[in-house]
């Protein structure tokens, strides 16, 4: 079989929304799909089979970090990211072009690549295109992304914002003489992703187990959009993402640029709106047309005793819950809401009550993380189940009255 093999199984009749089927040579995800971010080959503080119970069929590593430690050649002697972290599944790898934005104030960036400070060591690291395919040639994931350059998002000093990486890059990106300028910025990092994506296929030695998918940058600006989503489409492969978004700018000009892309990005292949993230963000893209998504979110928050419902976050911090004895969230059947669903005997059969999960926050017990971290996951699979159902029986009405909090993005 190919590497990659794409099946579209149900078209919204209202919407540009669409379920369908992602098979690749280490088993399938449905989309709509939502990937669970394991960065450094783990999933913090979860077990793989825990993981999967969640409902996730494919995970996220991060080239960058991997190849920082515990280093490609490693992870290659063990045969692969697979057998490394013992995921039976689908594996994305971002680039590590992402990076060399969140961490601006660690890089600088010239027309062949990028050149880090390791976080380990503070050694220099250099990453082009080419690296960036060896490293995950190596690595032997599913899915492959080019390296790309992605800009800030808008123009930091245009308006209001607390967006300490825009400004941090922007102040990287800022030319002695002449300062900051976003749409020189915008229009050379479009230019630079075109070229990279063209080398990095060329250097892609293992287009016949692993499938590259090129990235669409261009900010806000939607001309900037509409430029690289051409030449990025123009360039044959198995799939393509849109970068650079929810990256400092409103849920408003995440859904506009998105709408935008979308109709820009080839049909018959997989989208993928990179590092989206809340429920509304996901709704508004799934309805336009955007199948796959990522996010550190749900294990971020759930580190942080953050914990999603269908209604909104509960921050389980507050003093409120002290004494509450009820589930994280009623009707909700994970590992820490329904217990016994997942072979675990309690007493009389309870789930683990908001109380007993602030206390193990407040006396830095690691299981409260893992419990709010595995219903945090599930909220966002149950998430993509209802939506596919939604697109199936075109049922958004009834999706909206079980999820208020991504109702917003019906509009």
């Amino acid at each position: 079989m190919s590497a990659l093999r794409f099946d579209i199984s149900a078209r919204c009749a209202h919407t540009r929304a669409r379920t369908g089927r992602v098979t690749t040579l280490n088993g399938s995800f449905d989309t709509p799909a939502f990937m669970t971010v394991g960065t450094r080959a783990s999933v913090k503080g979860l077990l793989p089979e825990l993981v999967r119970r969640t409902g996730a069929q494919i995970i996220l590593n991060n080239t960058y970090h991997l190849m920082l430690r515990p280093g490609a050649d490693l992870i290659e002697r063990f045969g692969g990211v697979h057998r490394f972290m013992n995921w039976n599944g689908p594996i994305l790898t971002d680039s590590g072009g992402y990076q060399a934005f969140s961490m601006a104030d660690l890089n600088a960036v010239d027309d062949d690549g990028v050149t880090f400070k390791s976080i380990i060591d503070g050694s220099m690291v250099r990453m082009t295109p080419e690296r960036a395919m060896e490293v995950q040639n190596q690595l032997g994931s599913d899915i492959a992304m080019a390296f790309d350059d992605c800009p800030p998002s808008m123009d930091p000093d245009a308006g209001p914002t607390n967006q300490a990486r825009l400004r941090q890059a922007a102040k990287r990106d800022a030319m002695r003489k002449k300062g900051y300028d976003h749409a020189e910025r915008l229009r050379v990092a479009n230019e630079r992703t075109i070229r990279w994506l063209e080398r990095c296929k060329r250097a892609h030695a293992r287009a016949h187990e692993q499938s590259l998918f090129g990235i669409i940058q261009g900010g806000t600006d939607l001309e900037q959009r509409t430029w690289c989503a051409r030449r990025v489409a123009a360039i044959d492969l198995p799939g393509y993402a849109i970068g650079g978004v929810a990256v400092g700018e409103p849920h408003e000009q995440i859904v506009q640029v998105t709408r935008h892309t979308t109709a820009l990005m080839p049909e018959d292949k997989p989208r993928y709106l990179m590092g989206v993230g809340y429920e509304r963000d996901i709704v508004a893209a799934v309805r336009a047309g955007v199948d796959m998504f990522d996010c550190v979110l749900p294990t971020r928050n759930g580190r942080n005793a953050n914990a999603f419902t269908t209604t909104g976050q509960i921050k389980l911090r507050n003093a409120r819950y002290a004494e509450d004895r009820g589930p994280l969230e009623a009707g909700c059947d994970c590992p820490a809401c329904k217990p016994a669903a997942h072979g675990w005997e309690t007493p009389g059969g309870r789930e683990f009550s908001r109380g007993y999960i602030r206390y193990l926050f407040s006396v830095g017990e690691m299981l409260g993380p893992i419990l709010v971290s595995l219903h945090n996951l599930r909220h966002f699979q149950r998430l993509m189940l209802d939506i596919r159902r939604a697109i199936r029986e075109d049922g958004w009405l009834d999706f909206a009255r079980h999820w208020p909090v991504a109702a917003e993005g019906l509009i």
